[in-house]
């Protein structure tokens, strides 16, 4: 998490205020605000649309066919507006949601018209995967405190997307998964979409008498330009979105029964590598069946425990390929495990304080999340059997492992505040043998306005590291002890956006379970854009121009870096987007002063429903954090995805980069990747992914030794079949080949590892 001890001193906003009186006072002013926030104003001045909903009138097969009874007499709500990229014009094709319910699920109907059905884009893809095409969907603020929502949605196949919505932290996180049913149909009139969703699955407050729920529905129409149709208008002058949701009543009796759920797991793997690399025998490293269990428990309406004794949190979804070439941070990868995804928006904070990769390898977990009246909660517990550390620094960061076990526990509270602000607290800790980590912190969201906001942050750490780890990173001796704080103004209404930020992070602050790899900074920043908004049907439905400035020191004022960026970008026909960023930055590294010069670009575009097409490109001045000195460089990054059919998928990705300095070429790094997917219906598909990488250096322009050449390929080949997303069986094949050339020594690309595995895992609802 950014912050820290800042003192006045220049910058583009010429703060004059230590930034940790200015959080504090921000604290108090939000307190103060409680009883006096107005509520946020309504869409177009006027009250929100209020809907009454029935109970099912007889039973219904989730089919995709609405031939049910208990349709005919279903309350009927209409995605009538469109909203991007029209302002609230009328939408352009006719979509009625159907909605009912019984004691134990929400029964949620769509009938999407279209004048034209063979341009519905609809393909068979693995849940979560089907963004690119025709969907519809619902979306539910069940405590409705319009800050938090699940996300339901379908394509016209069946394929199922959930997200949860986290309208305090900005976040739509589809890492969430729920066990719910669904299906779809295609006709002559468009598609159909059928879905049961259990109230096991959700959480909701607990009320005397009917629950009443925020509720919006929504269409997205993707043709020349993607379309999105919705219940309510949206005002694009109010920057929440659950605010303006309409209201969904008479929900009553309505039970989330013992809301149970056990998930025992079964995995066995046997990997191989070359004992003596490149020619030796191949040695097993690693032969186990490893058995697990999972339990997750509704002990109220409203929050959720979830154990696991030995789970499996090996990862079947390989990491997105990234260049670790010339970098100076550690690389940011994101959470895909079970036990950590649960609840997870209830561990956001405006700072990166909560990363929970950092526990790599855990024996066991204990978690609770959920949220009771005002007050959300996200609190866990873990045993980690590797305890991997990110050491961070002003200039670079170093990751290392201390190979034995640790305790790793984190605590959450936010408690809303008025009608849409909240007030935060957060604890973290981890404890090994000669290393601790304390992190304690308070922070705010205070809606000054339907377009204005003010978030703060202010955290305090102490760590203490073993001796071994003093010695080789050299680290301070005794307790560390940092505080971290961030203070951010935003406007942001449907032509404008600015903010002003200042962050600090002390030289001794450390956040072991969060991700902050840089330390003793002081950072101030400003920025602003203008949007433009097209008319109906032109060939530019949105244009934006912006640009930012900022300015960072060390904590004894020594520039780091003073930065100006600019930045125009606009959509287009065939679902085009292309953005053009320039800039200027002043760099101190290693005591020496750089001036850059930088350009970026991005494009892509949809030439059909089948078709994706992206370029990405920089060019300019670039450090060699190698040797502190000045660069020029290139990179290159076009991307491709092709729809093969209902069935295949095709997806390519290719990344070039060079880095000349005075003397010749650095480097020159190429990393293709290619993934193939084949879908043959909503549960089953089987996957290759190979990605490749070939860097190569000139050594005689490195101060330190380095190979002339290095290449690695990964391939992996897995079968997954899911019933849902606890039930499920994985069988998959990964091999890595490595290959250098150095003075003394050329090898070619060979086989360095191998690995088979498999997964058997159950849902058990109770």
């Amino acid at each position: 998490m950014p912050g820290a001890e800042i003192r006045a001193g220049r910058g583009p906003v010429g703060w004059s205020l230590g930034l940790l009186g200015a959080t504090v006072s921000a604290g108090w002013l939000a307190v103060a605000a409680w009883a006096q926030e107005p509520a946020p104003p309504t869409p177009t001045g006027t009250p929100k649309r209020s809907y009454a909903i029935q109970r099912a009138g007889g039973a219904i097969a989730v089919d995709g066919s609405l031939d049910e009874a208990a349709w005919r007499t279903a309350l009927v709500v209409s995605a009538a507006f469109e909203t991007y990229p029209g302002n609230n014009l009328p939408a352009r094709v006719a979509t009625d949601c159907l909605l009912a319910y019984d004691d134990d699920n929400l029964y949620v109907a769509f009938r999407a018209r279209d004048g034209e059905p063979a341009k519905v884009r609809a393909h068979l893809t693995d849940r979560d995967a089907a963004y690119d095409d025709d969907f519809v969907g619902v979306v539910l603020d069940t405590f409705n405190d319009e800050r938090r929502g699940y996300e339901f949605f379908v394509n016209p196949r069946g394929v199922q997307m959930d997200l949860v919505q986290d309208d305090v932290n900005k976040n739509e996180d589809p890492a969430w998964d729920a066990i719910w049913a669904s299906a779809g149909r295609i006709d002559a009139e468009g598609y159909t979409v059928e879905m049961a969703i259990p109230f096991a699955q959700l959480r909701f407050a607990r009320v005397d008498g009917p629950q009443s729920w925020g509720i919006d529905v929504i269409r997205v129409y993707p043709r020349d330009q993607r379309f999105i149709f919705r219940a309510q208008p949206q005002d694009r002058d109010q920057s929440c979105y659950l605010c303006q949701v309409s209201k969904l009543t008479g929900l009553e009796g309505i039970r989330r029964g013992k809301n149970l759920e056990l998930d025992p797991t079964l995995t066995g793997v046997r990997s191989e590598e070359r004992e003596d690399f490149p020619h030796g025998p191949w040695k097993t490293v690693d032969s186990k069946a490893d058995p697990g269990i999972s339990g997750r428990w509704g002990f109220t309406p409203n929050l959720t425990a979830l154990a696991a004794i030995n789970p499996d949190f090996s990862q079947v979804e390989a990491d997105v390929a990234q260049l670790d070439v010339n970098t100076d941070f550690a690389l940011f990868y994101p959470e895909k495990r079970p036990f950590f995804l649960e609840g997870a928006d209830f561990f956001e904070t405006p700072g990166s304080a909560i990363y929970t990769r950092t526990v790599a390898d855990p024996a066991w977990g204990a978690k609770v999340s959920g949220k009771e009246g005002r007050t959300a909660i996200g609190a866990y517990v873990a045993r980690d059997e590797v305890t991997n550390i990110l050491l961070p620094g002003k200039e670079s960061s170093d990751l290392t492992t201390l190979g034995e076990s640790s305790l790793a526990g984190v605590v959450r509270v936010r408690q809303d505040v008025g009608t849409s602000s909240t007030l935060g607290a957060l604890v973290t800790a981890r404890q090994g043998d000669g290393y601790s980590n304390r992190v304690v912190g308070l922070d705010g969201l205070l809606r000054l306005a339907k377009a204005d906001s003010l978030t703060f942050q202010v955290l305090r750490s102490a760590t203490e590291y073993p001796d071994e780890i003093r010695a080789e990173f050299g680290q301070p001796e005794g307790t560390l002890d940092g505080t971290g704080a961030v203070l951010r103004y935003e406007h942001q209404s449907r032509n404008w956006w600015w903010k002003g930020e200042a962050k600090s992070v002390a030289r001794e602050f450390r956040a072991d379970s969060g991700f902050v790899p840089q330390v003793d900074i002081r950072q101030e920043t400003v920025g602003l854009q203008r949007t433009w908004w097209g008319e109906k049907d032109a060939w530019r439905s949105r244009t934006q121009w912006g640009g930012d400035w900022d300015y960072s020191t060390d904590q004894d004022g020594e520039l780091i870096e003073n930065e100006v960026e600019s930045w125009a970008n606009f959509n287009g026909p065939m679902q085009s987007y292309v953005e053009i960023d320039v800039g200027w930055r002043e760099r101190v590294y290693e005591g020496k002063r750089f001036d850059m010069a930088f350009q970026h670009f991005w494009g892509e575009f949809r030439p059909s429903g089948a078709l994706w097409l992206g370029l990405g490109a920089s060019f300019g001045d670039q450090l060699d954090f190698a040797n502190a000195r000045n660069g020029r460089r290139i990179r290159i990054a076009p991307e491709l995805t092709w729809r093969a059919g209902t069935h295949l998928r095709v997806g390519l990705t290719y990344l070039h980069e060079s880095l000349d300095v005075d003397g010749g070429r650095l480097f020159t790094a190429d990393l293709p990747q290619l993934r193939l997917v084949y879908q043959f219906n909503v549960r089953t598909f089987v996957r290759l992914i190979s990605q490749y990488t070939d860097v190569e250096r000139d050594p005689a322009l490195y101060a330190d030794e380095v190979d002339a050449r290095s290449r690695d390929l990964f391939n992996q080949l897995l079968f997954s079949y899911k019933i849902n997303p606890q039930t499920v069986f994985f069988l998959g094949y990964s091999d890595t080949f490595e290959g250098f050339e150095n003075e003394e020594q050329r090898v070619d690309l060979t086989r360095a590892g191998r690995t088979v595995f498999v997964k058997l895992g159950y849902a058990w609802l109770l």
